[in-house]
């Protein structure tokens, strides 16, 4: 009898497990206003953009805005802060790990090849369209006050003085005879480098690999001799 009703019993359909559907990871909040601010500054100017314009793009209250920023100074402040931690993490640290153990076998000098992909990795990061804070700390920095502005210059000096101090190493190994300082070709390459937002066009004539080949070419034959 126990086996007749079992087998008798209708079997319920087997029922999956609801699968929640997936949701992309979001950003901090802080990191997400940050964005928003450094795409509004690029697009309209610094002075142009009121923390009204920042909190109607991310749809937040102006108390909501306020909450995590207290002004429009330390959003651009933290903007270039994390510009610089961007070029220290991509460019400086990068350059710094090179080695003899890297670059053995390929018959390529140590010395030239950090300032090689300094100057390939530079541009790579200004071209970044990810990374729109670069874009604002190279033509915003005037706004900020007096000690905001001190940090950031402090930082940007830094990486001068480490363009400079590789470049001296390329000129002592080779020999060099010209007659430009390290200093003032520092100077010059990171100007050269940091303008080139202004100019360059996605899909123009002259790509982010010929730019880093152009500018090798004039720096090398130019400034190093």
């Amino acid at each position: 009898m126990l086996r007749e009703a079992t087998v008798g019993r209708r079997q319920e359909p087997r029922q999956e497990p609801r699968q929640e559907p997936r949701q992309e990871p979001r950003q901090e909040p802080r990191q997400e206003i940050l964005r928003a601010a450094a795409r509004l500054f690029q697009q309209q100017g610094y002075d142009a953009t009121s923390m009204n314009d920042v909190a109607a793009a991310l749809k937040l209250s102006k108390g909501g805005l306020y909450h995590h920023f207290q002004s429009k100074d330390e959003i651009l402040f933290h903007i270039m802060s994390h510009a610089m931690e961007i070029t220290e993490e991509r460019v400086i640290n990068v350059v710094r790990r090179i080695d003899g153990a890297s670059v053995a076998g390929a018959r390529i000098d140590v010395t030239e090849e950090r300032l090689r992909t300094l100057i390939r990795l530079h541009i790579q990061v200004v071209l970044s369209p990810e990374d729109r804070e670069i874009t604002v700390m190279l033509h915003e920095n005037h706004p900020l006050p007096p000690t905001l502005r001190r940090k950031i210059n402090g930082r940007k000096k830094d990486y001068v003085h480490f363009v400079e101090h590789i470049i001296a190493d390329v000129q002592r190994k080779r020999n060099s005879t010209s007659q430009v300082t390290p200093r003032a070709a520092a100077l010059a390459l990171v100007g050269m480098i940091n303008w080139i937002y202004q100019w360059y066009k996605p899909g123009g004539p002259l790509t982010g690999e010929e730019i880093v080949r152009q500018y090798s070419e004039i720096f090398f034959r130019g400034a190093i001799g």
